[in-house]
């Protein structure tokens, strides 16, 4: 099995629960890997450089054709794509374009598993999204990504390549270094007492760990595709509000702090985000860690690191 990406914060989660299941892993992206960091996560294979005809191919040479790719490389902010939307398509949509037509001519029978964003949904949708609703993007992140989905429609309806798409919602957990939680904990870390937040703190996301992330992609992978393109929900069902995040965040982190809400809305994010989790549990998948446990890790491994 091949993990793109594998160098990131999904992909290091993902490939030690492949690791621990049996599989040999190998991956691709950018990045340096120490040998013992390479060993300590399961990874057999590590190349560093751009997805591209010829590292496939070198990677291929260097452990086999793959039976399966998770494609998890790509743009990962909607704000960096904000700052600079073609480094973010050049991420997600043109190195997706490389990685399909090099399976086209190299290996067609490989499953392709590929990382998109609830994103790609919009601020159009109040309660739960199904994956039939329709993508109405409204970031260059999202577009980008609804872009990556299209061209693994286009290659399966065309080619036969086999593809399922898994739209993650709020993923978070020990390792992540960047977004609400890490921003929080950063300025506690450092003494603030009194959090200012963007938004109304109204606004609902659906929080999944990036542990059951990875074990949902694993369960992915075991389930025989029965049609050549699928998409899933990669999300809870569960609706969080901002509020209650921050709240259940500062009860772990102790003492007595204070967060208020500015108000001010950022470009690209939308109100709510909550996940239609059908499809999810049909496969069948049933999450491992509830979002309580979830804060109360995340907030120990922030600790723990800091230090």
């Amino acid at each position: 099995m091949w993990v793109t990406g594998a160098n990131g914060f999904i992909g290091r989660h993902l490939v030690r629960v492949l690791a621990d299941t049996g599989h040999t892993v190998h991956g691709i992206g950018h990045g340096a890997f120490e040998d013992a960091d390479r060993e300590r996560i399961g990874l057999r294979e590590w190349l560093n450089g751009e997805i591209d005809a010829a590292n496939l191919n070198a990677l291929a040479g260097r452990s086999g054709s793959p039976s399966t790719i998770f494609h998890l490389a790509g743009g990962s902010s909607v704000g960096l794509s904000i700052a600079q939307p073609y480094e973010d398509f050049s991420r997600t949509v043109s190195s997706t374009a490389r990685l399909l037509e090099w399976l086209r001519g190299s290996a067609p029978d490989c499953r392709l598993i590929v990382a998109s964003s609830a994103a790609v949904y919009g601020a159009e949708y109040q309660g739960p999204i199904s994956e039939d609703s329709e993508p109405v993007p409204m970031s260059p992140y999202g577009q980008h990504k609804l872009m990556m989905e299209q061209l693994c429609r286009s290659y399966a309806l065309t080619f036969g390549l086999r593809s399922t798409v898994a739209r993650l919602f709020s993923v978070y957990g020990p390792h992540l270094r960047k977004q609400l939680l890490w921003d929080m904990c950063s300025r506690l870390q450092r003494g603030e007492r009194t959090l200012v937040l963007g938004g109304t703190g109204a606004e609902v996301r659906d929080w999944i760990d990036v542990r059951d992330v990875a074990l949902l992609f694993a369960k992915i992978a075991e389930v025989p595709q029965r049609e050549s393109y699928q998409v899933v929900n990669g999300g809870s069902g569960l609706g969080t509000t901002v509020a209650d995040i921050a709240g259940m965040l500062v009860k772990n982190w102790g003492g007595d702090i204070a967060v208020r809400y500015s108000g001010s809305i950022r470009p690209g994010d939308p109100f709510s985000l909550l996940a239609d989790d059908t499809k999810l549990r049909r496969l069948p998948f049933d999450r491992q860690i509830p979002l309580e446990r979830g804060l109360a890790e995340y907030v120990l491994w922030f600790k723990e690191q800091a230090r």
